[in-house]
């Protein structure tokens, strides 16, 4: 089969081909009364830069997933952030009120189910302290990782601050 050149096609995830950790983050959607827009991707997306060629969408409109370990609670803290930031170590142990360190393939995996590249915000199989990058709160529609590096899907901010019981604070590096 001759590989096309440019962008992979967008279509609508049929459910009868779902991954259990794509149904785990439609079944969270679905339960918050969502009607998910979930886009398969030909190529996969594992960064913010591809995602945002495929989404066809600016690369700060794609949420990144980034996990952190508590080094006195064990458990992990979600750093939602725009896909153009990167997250400053001492401010996300600032918001967690604890010692972070960055949580390894391993543990995430055990902990919310997901490979790394396909972390969704939602759908975790254990719940973790959420914080979200107010820089999202500016789009119109943010897109994120929908459990698998070949399916994202788009939502407004506020329905995923709602969604996470997120908390909106300051923890990416200052540009510049």
């Amino acid at each position: 089969m001759k590989r096309r050149h440019g962008p992979a096609p967008r279509t609508q995830t049929p459910q009868a081909d779902m991954s259990k950790s794509l149904t785990r983050v439609t079944n969270a959607l679905n339960a918050a009364g969502l009607a998910p827009k979930i886009l398969a991707l030909q190529d996969e997306a594992r960064t913010a830069l591809q995602a945002s060629a495929l989404a066809g969408c600016a690369v700060d409109q794609i949420t990144k997933s980034i996990l952190f370990w508590g080094q006195k609670t064990d458990g992990l803290f979600l750093f939602l952030t725009a896909g153009g930031h990167q997250v400053c170590p001492q401010k996300a142990a600032v918001a967690a009120q604890e010692p972070l360190e960055k949580a390894d393939a391993a543990l995430i995996r055990l902990r919310t189910g997901f490979a790394i590249g396909g972390v969704a915000p939602v759908g975790h199989l254990t719940p973790s302290p959420v914080f979200l990058d107010p820089l999202l709160l500016t789009f119109p529609v943010i897109w994120a990782a929908a459990g698998t590096p070949h399916h994202i899907f788009a939502i407004t901010p506020h329905d995923l601050l709602a969604l996470t019981g997120a908390q909106v604070c300051d923890f990416v590096v200052q540009a510049g």
